[in-house]
């Protein structure tokens, strides 16, 4: 499976998004084998956290200073919330950019793969309440997809959403999701 998102992602062109007053951040979505199956890294984020507590997304976080690019960004959040040292990531290529409208981040996802098998991961618990990893076999079926009522301002919406057990993949992080599905897809 690997080699086909590799393949799948060697021939993409991802939408970059230039918008002023937008901060940068990088995610990435990575691919850990688990159980002799391909499954992706999300975290639960902490419920101390001022921004998204508690909600589901990929490693990754905003850019700072040092970062020289995006992707060193992602690189070093994985790092700093999961213990995965980024000589242990095979990056396969980047995804579009995505928009979160709550907290005006622009969210640059890369794609790539544990580079060694099996592993304990090393939870900073100041960001990370769990770690999840949900079977890509799984994502890619059916029954992986359903609705997730929000409230914006008083008024309720359903947004598409990914749902496994009992943990709810919404927004920004579904967004990306689902492209990665769409290509991958597509591709293979």
């Amino acid at each position: 499976m690997r080699d086909q998102v590799r393949l799948a992602m060697s021939g993409y062109r991802p939408t970059e998004i230039a918008l002023e007053g937008y901060r940068d951040s990088a995610v990435l979505v990575l691919l850990h084998e688990q159980d002799d199956a391909e499954h992706l890294l999300f975290q639960v984020r902490s419920s101390s956290l001022l921004l998204h507590s508690g909600e589901i997304g990929f490693p990754g976080g905003r850019r700072q200073r040092d970062d020289d690019t995006l992707l060193d960004t992602a690189l070093r959040e994985v790092e700093e919330e999961i213990g995965v040292p980024r000589d242990h990531v095979d990056v396969f290529g980047q995804l579009d950019d995505t928009l979160t409208f709550s907290s005006n981040y622009r969210i640059r996802p890369y794609v790539g793969a544990l580079s060694l098998g099996p592993r304990e991961f090393a939870i900073d618990a100041g960001e990370v309440h769990e770690l999840l990893a949900v079977p890509l076999a799984f994502l890619q079926s059916p029954a992986a997809r359903g609705w997730y009522p929000i409230d914006r301002a008083g008024v309720v919406e359903s947004t598409p959403a990914f749902i496994y057990r009992e943990h709810v993949i919404w927004g920004a992080t579904a967004r990306i999701l689902d492209r990665f599905l769409e290509l991958v897809e597509v591709r293979v």
